[in-house]
């Protein structure tokens, strides 16, 4: 009898405790205190803004919009300059289709990535595989 081994998913990702999925923030109400995590795909801190930063996370539904105030950037400066992946609890807010989230807190997170890279199948190698 061959024993098969099951190939990670995408959902097999090493998703923190109590976060919401990119595809989950039309289910909460307005305003309601959320968590979610993803990769940074996105900084941006425009002259404009008086200090607000907006990040772009990605999980592996979707894109997560993150609005941090100047206070909030101070108080986790070093996550947000630094971090590759990060979780962030705040607030949900909706304008219209779009949804952001207010944070609160932020969290580096990077080492989950390490699991990701651990978990990884080998045919994402690109080096051609032999055998």
């Amino acid at each position: 009898m061959r024993v098969v081994t099951p190939r990670p998913t995408r959902t097999d990702w090493p998703r923190p405790p109590s976060c919401l999925t990119a595809s989950q923030l039309r289910l909460p109400p307005e305003n309601a205190r959320i968590t979610v995590a993803g990769l940074v795909i996105l900084r941006q801190r425009p002259g404009t803004a008086k200090g607000v930063i907006f990040l772009t996370l990605e999980d592996e539904t979707g894109a997560v919009n993150v609005i941090v105030w100047r206070k909030m950037y101070e108080k986790f400066r070093r996550a947000v300059i630094a971090g590759r992946m990060l979780r962030v609890t705040g607030r949900l807010q909706r304008e219209g289709d779009v949804i952001h989230v207010i944070a609160e807190q932020i969290e580096d997170i990077s080492p989950l990535l390490d699991q990701l890279l651990a978990t990884a199948p080998e045919t994402l190698s690109s080096e051609p595989q032999t055998g």
